[in-house]
């Protein structure tokens, strides 16, 4: 798993998240999979908000959860992934162990395969046609799996879920100074934007398979074409909309709707899938502006897309 992004972090994120660093990894590593004691351990830069991710010997990566809720992932994607791999066409994580509070750490946190790859960035995609069709493949074969059973996604319920935090989002933008963010965010057309967002029509169909969070930081590629998806703490059965916030994270608007028919999304879908994609973002930019340059800089163009696609009326 690597990236082309430079400006990433490696810092803490989130008030009470705890001291996280290479010689921690070293000694739970020593204390609970001695096997790999003897290989280097290197802080790996990521955009990622969930976990502190260190490389562990040339194929390994070890994942420690920043806060409480993410130590919940564990449990879930030690259970799921194996029976999901089979089922989409696109490499996903595979977890090598399963760590447990030591050291001084209080949560749960695994071992993980190293991924090859790099992380898209909105802009710069070099085959957004290959690209979205590689996107449409692996959502397509999600929503295939067989969803009895599987847990509730993270983003898998209704869009009206989100109001508050959204709109406390839009108030915090509002008292922000433009630089402050670096975006003189309208905030006005992004209320009007997610009003219409929450008008549209509740999913009434039946729960499938989604991965929820296909921000550019959980995908990998290489030479443009989809090579992976990670981290899937947020993943679950649910409403299809959530996934298609890739629509506007990452792909060009000339290829919006060549996705958005491969998919088969139907006008409500998609509203509530850019729903989605404007809550994140709103969200994002005013706790991540200083913290996570990457995340505040999606964000930021998620923005910009929506509030635009808002506009023409598409």
């Amino acid at each position: 798993m690597q990236t082309s992004n430079e400006s990433l972090t490696c810092g803490k994120l989130h008030e009470g998240e705890p001291d996280i660093d290479v010689p921690l990894v070293r000694e739970l590593i020593a204390a609970q999979f001695p096997r790999w004691s003897h290989l280097p351990v290197e802080p790996f830069a990521s955009s990622g908000t969930v976990n502190s991710v260190f490389r562990l010997g040339d194929d390994m990566t070890v994942r420690l959860p920043r806060t409480a809720g993410g130590a919940e992932d564990v449990a879930m994607e030690s259970h799921w992934l194996p029976w999901l791999a089979p089922r989409v066409p696109v490499a996903v994580p595979s977890v090598l162990g399963r760590g447990e509070p030591g050291q001084g750490y209080p949560w749960a946190w695994s071992v993980h395969r190293w991924l090859d790859g790099e992380n898209p960035v909105a802009g710069a995609v070099t085959a957004p046609r290959a690209l979205a069709e590689d996107l449409a493949a692996f959502v397509t074969a999600l929503r295939r799996a067989d969803a009895t059973g599987g847990p509730a996604a993270y983003r898998g319920g209704p869009l009206a879920a989100d109001d508050d935090e959204t709109r406390a989002a839009i108030a915090d933008l509002r008292s922000m100074p433009a630089d402050a963010v670096d975006l003189d965010v309208d905030c006005d057309a992004a209320t009007a934007a997610w009003d219409a967002a929450l008008r549209a029509p509740a999913w009434d169909g039946p729960p499938v398979w989604v991965h929820s969070d296909l921000m550019p930081g959980n995908l990998l590629v290489r030479d443009g074409r989809l090579s992976a998806v990670i981290d899937f703490g947020t993943a679950g059965v649910g409403d299809p909309a959530c996934d298609l916030i890739v629509a506007w994270n990452l792909l060009p608007a000339d290829v919006r709707e060549s996705f958005r028919a491969a998919l088969g999304a139907d006008d409500a879908t998609w509203a509530r899938g850019r729903g989605w994609a404007l809550s994140m973002a709103l969200i994002q930019l005013p706790y991540y502006a200083v913290t996570n340059p990457v995340l505040a800089a999606n964000a930021r163009h998620v923005i910009r897309e929506v509030l635009a696609d808002h506009a023409r009326g598409t």
